[in-house]
């Protein structure tokens, strides 16, 4: 008899690959009401994605995309992370960090990519400076209304009782992020590849953005959505890489729990 788990993880798959045909027969629908100048087919676009991906100038691309996104989502990200739980634990801290991150989160991406085109020139500081100040907030204000959400009532014992730092760090401090730092983190890394190539279109730097930028100037719908379809692949890839083992760990807390997970 098949696992509980097992049925809900094959569901899951299951509906998964259901939204993707639809997906796809929205996509060549599309092509065929529009024409090639509006949309590319499903074949002209796996054409030129292999022709990418076959002539070698895909692979290239697609690293510099990733180290600009990862670098600069790990850069501000941690700046953020650090920020957020020392906010958390001392108030003045928080209250004085809260509107500063909370402005550079509604700062539109595309004016820090100007800015950084100022201040590094083009290339690809100006792509992972962008990440950078996109993710460092998002993860601040998680991990600062994840430290604030622990129980009061633990809190008071483990004062009572003397706890250590880091035993309270690891048994009040880390599981009440963990809620909120999940979805943070899906957030930021999908941000963070967006704004990435969006910098890299604009600051002439190497990349998906460059592809990007080629294929729009020889006005070739075909190759631009394969950069696309490329980059998305790309950071699913890297979301299930990363981030599929705090599921895990998430869903087994809460099954440990008693308590049902959507992870």
């Amino acid at each position: 008899m098949a696992r509980p788990g097992f049925r809900g993880t094959a569901a899951r798959a299951a509906w998964t690959a259901a939204g993707l045909g639809l997906l796809a027969i929205a996509w060549q629908w599309g092509a065929t009401a529009f024409g090639p100048f509006v949309l590319p087919s499903l074949q002209d676009t796996w054409q030129a994605m292999l022709h990418l991906v076959v002539s070698g100038v895909a692979g290239p691309a697609l690293l510099a995309t990733l180290v600009h996104a990862l670098g600069g989502c790990l850069a501000g990200g941690a700046v953020g992370l650090v920020l957020g739980i020392a906010g958390g634990l001392v108030l003045p801290v928080g209250a004085m960090s809260r509107p500063v991150f909370t402005a550079l989160l509604g700062t539109p991406p595309i004016a820090w990519v100007v800015l950084a085109l100022v201040w590094f020139g083009p290339g690809g500081a100006a792509a992972g400076f962008t990440v950078a100040i996109t993710a460092a907030p998002i993860l601040f204000l998680a991990a600062l209304e994840g430290v604030a959400s622990r129980d009061p009532a633990l809190i008071e014992m483990a004062l009572l009782y003397r706890a250590p730092p880091f035993q309270r760090l690891t048994d009040l401090v880390l599981p009440a992020l963990a809620d909120f730092l999940l979805p943070a983190l899906a957030t930021a890394l999908a941000f963070s590849f967006k704004v990435a190539v969006m910098a890299e279109v604009l600051s002439g730097a190497d990349g998906v953005g460059g592809g990007l930028a080629t294929a729009r100037a020889h006005f070739d719908l075909a190759a631009t959505m394969a950069w696309i379809v490329l980059a998305v692949v790309v950071l699913l890839v890297a979301d299930a890489l990363l981030l599929a083992p705090l599921r895990g760990w998430r869903a087994s807390r809460a099954g440990r729990a008693g308590v049902p997970s959507e992870a």
